[in-house]
């Protein structure tokens, strides 16, 4: 564990609370027999993340609303958030879990993922205080926190077309797939966005998604409605 240990910046006094937020549950329920796992330090763990998120946004936000804030700190601390942070720090690759559980990718299992790196979090908790847990998880966290601290305002350009174009009229706009190009596994989309049979943007990207989000940024650009 200690390229783990190098990786987070901390080093663990008793190792044991290292190995039990490792551990899956699926480790119990394969070896039928008593094994400790991770769910009560990722109990643990989700409050710390959360008084820690919580304390940041605060600080960092004296203007906010408590409805501000509780949006931004969701974009923190959601399952794929938390997935991400594991990712980058390797955390996966430490796991111990059931062969069954492995076979299924649950290695790479974004609620795996989540869960472990609360479970991480409860771990330094416990054995270095909360002083420690919250610098490891600002250190890891610090490339996401510093996007929300430069653009505290998650950008909807769907959200925000729909809303212009309700203020107006009613209908929701329509977005349509009209071109698919490139390979199988690197395909490209081309995607228009219509409203009142009218077209007021188009956009590629290599998902439907992505390309319906740059449809709606080029109408929003556009204004052709008005």
């Amino acid at each position: 564990m200690a390229p783990l240990e190098e990786a987070i910046g901390y080093k663990f006094v008793n190792s044991l609370l290292l190995a039990e937020a490792m551990t899956h549950p699926s480790m119990a329920y394969e070896t039928q027999k008593p094994h400790f796992d991770n769910q009560r330090l990722e109990f643990l763990g989700d409050a710390v993340l959360q008084l820690t998120v919580t304390e940041w946004l605060y600080q960092q936000f004296p203007g906010f609303s408590e409805g501000e804030m509780t949006k931004l700190r969701a974009r923190l601390v959601s399952g794929a958030a938390l997935a991400r942070f594991a990712k980058e720090i390797g955390l996966g690759q430490y796991l111990m879990m059931g062969k069954g559980e492995e076979a299924s990718g649950g290695r790479a299992r974004t609620s795996t993922l989540a869960d472990a790196f609360e479970s991480l979090t409860g771990a330094i908790y416990i054995d270095g205080g909360f002083d420690e847990a919250k610098k490891v998880l600002l250190n890891v966290c610090s490339r996401q926190l510093e996007h929300i601290a430069n653009e505290p305002a998650e950008v909807n350009p769907k959200g925000q077309l729909q809303e212009q174009l309700q203020a107006i009229a009613p209908q929701s706009p329509i977005y349509q797939v009209v071109g698919e190009s490139g390979k199988d596994h690197c395909k490209v989309f081309e995607v228009e966005v219509c409203w009142l049979e009218k077209v007021l943007g188009k956009g590629v990207g290599k998902s439907k998604k992505d390309a319906e989000i740059s449809a709606a940024k080029a109408a929003l650009e556009a204004k052709s409605w008005a």
